[in-house]
């Protein structure tokens, strides 16, 4: 086989490539030629994959339950993935310390192609609800889930990044609180947002276990990371672009979208769940781990709106009541 120009030129280009984080071509060349190739099984890891579903009890449907979550965490992850890249300008840096993508100011076409993908995402995980809502028999569920206390969905931490990076913490500060703590720094904030209620018993106002281990786990590590996001969230990024670019009305209905699946079609989806395995008609059946899964799912209850200034006072003022009013119906 000749060398041809094109190759000389990619061998050129990868020589350049490693000489400059110092290292010789010739040794990688030669992990080449000794390297096996790739298979599906090994690059997707689907044994290691297949074996993570460990369920506490017997009951087959368990599995189901299990499998589901694990793969909403994994949509999770692509959305933060996105997020990172809105947040940093679509810079994304390779194992190898490579800059394989830098903008200085975030272009309006790279946020719009992102929020695409964070919707399509989300869109995803809402349509296939129905594999947690119809997917498992009721009286399985509700006796395997006997064995899962104190743990809960509401523990997942990517969905509490996803929402600190989304918008201004302000928004996210529990509704009675909001107005007082509207100017306060993002830490008192994040101390008062709204999900910290959403494990609290009634009759005490204490914390429940879910909620202590959740925070014992997460909560620092959540005020190091708005200290990261909150200069640099969605929201911010996108007041950032120039006046013409803010009013592409793609632009703004991608943005108004993320808007309603995080805060209204994710918990509603949740919400008719809960109905279809806890309702029993008196209201005071607690959701895994102790959740308040009543007052915390429902939009209506909780209008946690990340974009306020897209939204007319109509649509704020009944955010999420035609949805829930369906289900209920």
């Amino acid at each position: 086989m000749d060398i041809t120009p094109d190759i000389k030129k990619r061998l050129e280009m990868l020589r350049d490539k490693y000489a400059a984080i110092g290292q010789d071509l010739n040794s990688y060349l030669d992990g080449l030629i000794y390297a096996n190739p790739i298979v599906y099984w090994d690059y997707i890891e689907v044994d290691a994959l297949l074996s993570l579903q460990k369920p506490k009890t017997d009951f087959p449907d368990e599995k189901i339950f299990i499998v589901y979550h694990q793969i909403t965490e994994l949509y999770f992850s692509l959305i933060e993935h996105e997020i990172h890249q809105i947040c940093h300008n679509g810079k994304v840096i390779s194992d190898g310390g490579q800059d394989l993508g830098w903008n200085e100011t975030l272009s309006s076409d790279f946020l719009l192609s992102r929020l695409k993908r964070c919707n399509l995402y989300f869109d995803t995980l809402i349509r296939s609800f129905d594999v947690m809502r119809h997917g498992m028999e009721k009286e399985q569920f509700t006796k395997f889930r006997m064995s899962l206390l104190s743990s809960s969905g509401f523990q997942t931490a990517a969905y509490r990044r996803i929402e600190i990076a989304a918008t201004d913490l302000k928004h996210l500060v529990h509704e009675e609180d909001r107005e007082r703590l509207w100017n306060d720094n993002i830490h008192e904030q994040l101390d008062n947002i709204y999900w910290r209620r959403g494990a609290i018993v009634a009759d005490t106002g204490e914390k429940t276990l879910t909620l202590k281990d959740f925070e014992e786990k997460y909560l620092e590590s959540f005020h190091n990371f708005a200290d990261d996001y909150q200069p640099i969230n969605i929201w911010k990024k996108f007041c950032g672009l120039p006046k013409e670019e803010r009013d592409n009305k793609l632009l703004l209905k991608e943005l108004k979208q993320l808007d309603v699946n995080v805060n209204i079609n994710w918990p509603l989806v949740h919400f008719r769940t809960a109905v279809h395995y806890l309702a029993k008609g008196t209201g005071k059946e607690k959701g895994t781990g102790g959740t308040n899964w009543q007052k915390y799912l429902p939009p209506k209850f909780q209008r946690r709106i990340f974009y306020p200034e897209l939204w007319s006072e109509q649509e704020k003022k009944d955010w999420g009541r035609k949805w829930v009013e369906s289900v209920l119906n």
